[in-house]
């Protein structure tokens, strides 16, 4: 499963900051769950699967999908004439064993709608196989289910737009089987644990295109204007895996040595199939050479899907995208290594890490998904170098810190109260910031030959993370078990103070570092560089206990002491250097991180001459990333540092060559207001960048409005991004009645990413138009953006902006609106 990013930790963000002060955001922990005291045991095995065969067709106006399944299994060791499978809300009409071809009807109790206990016809032994028939349908739209942060439903099946009623939106089929789903479209034992290969035969109106895991090995025509696919999977993997998509979309062939490798998108995006999907197989040859194993699967196929219920999902040889990875030339352009991108890579890896290996319970998820989100670094560092790969693993790093009661939740989780509460920050990017440590500990030779280890022995079965810690031993020949016992199987993280004195009479260098968190104490293995006489000289040391002092006899004072030399701990981090200091670190050190903390440390000393400098010269940084961080951090209020930076911001805005940056440099001139920029800003709206052409077109707001407004109309038929957010800020700014209907038409058909960017701009226009029915189309759309995601945070935050569309409206006497928010801030508050 993809990253949390796109839906839990990005977008919940954006609508608070919109909304709230970030104190106001802070979630209140929790009583403890009685749940949690529960150990949540892998699941016992009493049969194991085998083979699963399933024919299929679906009926669109109902809703359903009509199946037989032919499911093989074995007792896993001990006999037993009894077998229970998850089926979850389904019609069970016939379900048989099979012998010598025919079909001999079996006693079942189907009582709770979510499992079936089966009486076989005799006890079978553990070298005996055994085929159970099971006539069928699904009914995922009747089933009553919850999602999570990472996943926000879990009915298995999703028929979208099966009518073809809504204008725009492709009529599609399409399945999610993370976690315990792929039971609410075929009946199996739907654990991780379980491995069974898979043949699914669609039968589907001719006119669509189908994709599901393994090879295609057959398509027949039928007389009724169906055509029948069958697809084969020959190796064995788990349920959640399995996967089916069918609809209209066109397959761009690429390939991987001598495998397929194919894109399927909507026709309107096909052109765009290379730009968008076109790095897979030079990800695939970095993979596979990287591990020691090469791409195990048939083929390799991705297709992206409307209304996803999360970020994407890897599927066996077969992975399926939200809509948010599909994108045109120009919307390209500003993308680098977004959210689609490192989503593209982290499914690829599943490939390995999940799919060929999979953990053998939720409690060990870690080796699922905290490989995926490392792979995301590593595939960075590769591809654009290792500025962004340290930026996207910091940025992880803090995504973990800043979340509310992650400090107290394991990696390696036996207690839990819901097996989707796994899937969350800890997991994610704390995981992948665990093994970029051990990564650094162990060097790359001996880490990835220890991945290679695991990922042989344990090929098509199950692994946990003891498994991966024997495999590392194996290839490093180290101890690792301080490493998982503090990171994999305890909670927290080191709350790092570093402080430093020199003593000129003993030419003496002291480091005092103290970890104050509750809890364990950690041992940091970590590098300290010390800068002196125009060298670096590395000390690797090691912190065993909650307060260490270090010494060190040099020749004279030293330039700067730079504690985690490679900036690779998981800390939260108090490092009491001087300004100056900081300002060596910046143009002597060569890390992102080195860097950032110099602009942090200048950030809030703009007076000062040495905080000028750093940033100043931050804004030329060789990282792009730093230059964005520059612009945002300067405070052109100051008469020194507008003085200075203006220029290099014109610059910037003309000719660097990142079109975030140059948006951003557009941003603060615009926030000058200085009239003389006009033509720089009118200029920028011929970019093909949609973040330079939204910049420069909100500049221009705040010089003349009323310029802005009659710009903006020129814009409506082609924009996306931060165009369309720009569009939305003028409007909501300066528009009316008339303008609405384009605002709510772009909101209305915004990805989950989108609405949240734009959510509060479209509440203040919302409340200020002079129609009721526009005012109570905003609520609607809020409200539902509110219950959608009021599992990660939104439904207060849509209350509060629904609260302050009714007092608006109590202002103008707009009843019927006023009776809509009430109506609307309850269904969001008693949404479960």
């Amino acid at each position: 499963m993809t990253d949390l990013k796109p839906i839990s930790t990005l977008l919940l963000s954006c609508m608070i900051t919109a909304v709230f002060t970030s104190s106001q955001a802070q979630q209140t922990p929790q009583p403890e769950d009685p749940a949690l005291k529960i150990y949540r045991e892998v699941p016992k095995k009493v049969n194991d699967l085998v083979h699963t065969k399933l024919n299929v067709r679906f009926d669109y106006k109902k809703r359903y999908m009509y199946g037989k399944e032919w499911v093989t299994l074995k007792p896993h060791f001990y006999p037993t004439d009894t077998l229970r499978l998850d089926a979850k809300g389904m019609d069970l009409k016939t379900i048989a064993v099979v012998k010598n071809g025919k079909n001999i009807p079996l006693k079942f109790t189907y009582q709770d709608s979510l499992t079936v206990a089966i009486k076989l016809d005799k006890v079978y032994h553990n070298n005996e196989n055994y085929t159970i028939y099971i006539d069928y349908t699904a009914k995922p739209n009747e089933l009553k289910v919850k999602g999570s942060a990472a996943i926000n439903d879990a009915k298995g099946l999703y028929f979208i737009n099966p009518d073809g009623t809504e204008k725009d939106k492709p009529t599609q089929i399409w399945t999610q089987g993370e976690t315990e789903s792929s039971s609410a479209w075929f009946p199996t034992i739907d654990k991780p644990s379980q491995k069974t290969s898979e043949e699914i035969s669609m039968t589907v109106p001719a006119k669509y295109v189908t994709l599901s895991n393994g090879k295609l090995t057959l398509q027949k025509n039928n007389a009724d204007g169906t055509r029948t696919d069958t697809w084969v999977q020959d190796l064995p993997h788990s349920p959640y895996l399995f996967m089916m998509a069918v609809g209209d979309f066109k397959i761009y062939k690429d390939k991987w040595r001598n495998k397929e490798v194919n894109y399927y998108l909507e026709p309107k995006y096909a052109p765009y199939a290379k730009e968008i999907f076109g790095m897979t197989p030079e990800a695939i040859e970095f993979y596979s050479k990287t591990l020691g194993v090469d791409f195990p699967w048939y083929k390799y196929a991705q297709i992206v899907v409307r209304d996803y219920v999360s970020g994407a999902m890897e599927n066996t040889s077969a992975t399926l995208h939200g809509a948010y990875v599909q994108a045109t030339h120009r919307e390209l352009l500003d993308a680098y290594y977004n959210n689609g991108r490192s989503t593209i890579v982290h499914e690829l890896f599943h490939q390995w890490f999940g799919d060929y290996v999979t953990a053998e319970s939720w409690s060990n998820l870690t080796v699922n998904e905290s490989f995926a989100n490392f792979s995301e670094t590593i595939w960075a560092e590769h591809k654009y170098g290792k500025d962004v790969a340290d930026e996207h693993n910091y940025i992880d790093m803090q995504n973990y810190l800043r979340s509310p009661n992650a400090r107290t939740k394991n990696l390696v989780r036996f207690h839990y109260a819901d097996k989707e509460d796994v899937f969350d920050v800890v997991t994610y990017q704390k995981g992948g910031r665990i093994l970029n440590m051990l990564r650094n500990y162990l060097g790359n030779e001996a880490f990835y030959k220890g991945l290679g280890i695991y990922l042989k022995t344990n090929a098509f079965k199950n692994g946990e993370a003891q498994q991966l810690r024997l495999a590392l031993e194996e290839a490093s020949g180290l101890d690792l078990n301080w490493f998982f016992n503090q990171w994999y199987y305890a909670a927290g993280h080191p709350i790092l103070d570093i402080s430093y004195k020199w003593d000129d009479a003993t030419k003496t260098q002291t480091v005092y570092l103290q970890q104050s968190q509750d809890g364990q104490i950690f041992k940091l293995p970590m590098a300290i560089d010390i800068y002196a006489d125009g060298k670096k000289t590395r000390h690797k040391i090691w912190m065993n206990t909650q307060n260490d002092t270090l010494t060190f006899k040099l020749g004279g004072k030293p330039d700067l002491v730079n504690v985690d030399g490679d900036k690779i701990l998981l800390t939260q981090k108090t490092d009491h250097k001087t300004l100056e200091e900081f300002a060596f670190q910046y143009f002597n050190a060569p890390l992102y991180l080195d860097r950032l903390e110099a602009i942090n440390a200048a950030a809030d000393k703009q007076s000062d001459n040495t905080a000028q400098k750093i940033l100043i010269a931050a804004l030329n940084d060789k990282y792009y990333g730093l230059r964005d961080k520059a612009i945002r951090t300067i405070k052109l209020s100051n008469d020194a540092i507008r003085a200075q930076a203006q220029p290099i911001l014109a610059k910037l805005a003309q000719t660097d060559d990142n079109t975030l940056v140059q948006a951003q440099a557009i941003t603060a001139l615009g926030s000058l207001k200085a009239s003389g920029n006009i033509n720089l800003f009118k200029q920028a709206l011929s970019s093909q960048s949609y973040a330079v052409q939204g910049a420069a077109l909100n500049a221009i707001d705040l010089l003349d409005p009323a310029l802005a407004m009659n710009l903006a109309k020129n814009y409506e038929a082609d924009n996306k991004g931060g165009l369309t957010v720009a569009l939305m800020d003028v409007y909501a700014s300066n528009g009316s009645d008339a303008q609405w209907p384009f605002v709510y038409k772009q909101f209305d058909e915004a990805g989950p990413q989108g609405k949240f960017n734009v959510v509060r701009k479209f509440a203040v226009m919302a409340g200020r138009v002079e129609k009721p029915e526009y005012t109570q189309q905003g609520i609607t759309q809020i409200k539902q953006l509110g219950i959608t995601y009021k599992s990660i945070g939104a439904g207060d935050v849509a209350i509060k902006l629904i609260t302050d569309i009714k007092e608006q409206r109590q202002k103008l006497k707009d009843d019927s609106s006023v009776k809509a928010a009430d109506e609307a801030i309850k269904l969001i508050t008693d949404a479960k």
